[in-house]
């Protein structure tokens, strides 16, 4: 049994930090080479997993060196790997993040074998004893599935969409989703207008502006956190790191995070649950910033520290 479940993309991921990001018809000098694991999922996992938190992972990888390599770096942050698929002659995933000085980045790469986990792959009892499930970017009908047994178990869930959100068809699994997460470009795919009365008024939605910070829109109100200002290295992952910040908070203040869209939280104590959580989400999210590699969250003591220094 784990707390928290993870599902979507597992990659192998190799950064390059640049001069600066090229464009057509020039070229960019390699400052460096870092490898590690990648994929929001996974990334997300193990973000949750260096807080403490007991996770566990859905997502396939190949049985090639790169899929054994994220096997391995999973595993070894404390990672379920019970749900993760390894398939046979594939190849696992791997992505080219350029990051440039400002730590900006640009990614590159072959979907591989990411999105092998169909709806009939599912273990769906494994599903139902977890507390929490956080959906990224894959299959819609693997979402779909997930969200759906999540939602019939009486779970919370968490979405976040990632670039994709616009060009595939998420409508089921946003539907299902407790806390929806988004950049500040993907916002505009899901909120036309206005938070209220939109579609998505009735749930937690947290909106991700990097280094600038956050904001958190609830049935109860609407929350801004002005971020941290820290020394970008590496974007990378940070967003991810938000994400398993932000529903790890949650988690340890309120017995389940569907009571926070439920409205049966007295409303102060919803208020001081979400800007607790915004404010400890974005410090994950700066301290991952600041360090190379997507795989860099903070432990619980080095949040609680950073913030300490902060006030």
């Amino acid at each position: 049994m784990v707390r928290v479940l993870t599902a979507g993309h597992v990659n192998w991921d190799v950064t390059l930090r640049v001069d600066r990001l090229p464009e057509a018809d020039c070229e960019a000098a390699i400052r460096s080479q870092h490898q590690s694991g990648g994929g929001s999922a996974g990334n997300v996992a193990a973000a949750l997993a260096t807080l403490a938190v007991d996770t566990g992972l859905i997502g396939s990888v190949g049985d090639d060196d790169n899929g054994l390599l994220a096997s391995r770096e999973l595993e070894a942050a404390g990672v379920s790997l019970d749900g993760l698929r390894v398939v046979d002659g594939a190849e696992t995933a791997v992505k080219y993040l350029l990051v440039d000085d400002d730590g900006e980045v640009a990614v590159l790469g072959n979907d591989g074998i990411n999105e092998a986990v169909t709806p009939a792959d599912l273990d769906r009892e494994r599903i139902r004893t977890a507390d929490h499930v956080h959906l990224t970017s894959q299959r819609p009908d693997t979402a779909a599935a997930i969200a759906r047994t999540a939602t019939e178990a009486g779970l919370s869930v968490s979405f976040d969409p990632g670039r994709r959100l616009g060009d595939r068809d998420y409508t089921d699994a946003l539907g299902a989703a407790d806390i929806v997460f988004a950049n500040d470009r993907e916002i505009a795919a899901l909120l036309e207008d206005e938070y209220v009365g939109s579609d998505f008024d009735d749930r937690i939605v947290a909106v991700k502006y990097g280094g600038d910070g956050a904001e958190v829109h609830t049935p109860a109100g609407s929350y801004v956190h002005p971020g941290f200002d820290v020394e970008t290295v590496d974007t990378a992952g940070a967003g991810d790191a938000f994400a398993a910040g932000f529903i790890a908070t949650l988690l340890d203040r309120v017995d389940t995070l569907a009571t926070l869209t439920a409205d049966s939280t007295p409303e102060l104590e919803a208020e001081a649950d979400i800007e607790r959580a915004l404010e400890f989400a974005n410090a994950c999210g700066a301290l991952t910033a600041s360090q190379e590699g997507a795989r860099s969250a903070p432990t619980r003591p080095a949040v609680e520290g950073f913030l300490r220094t902060r006030f």
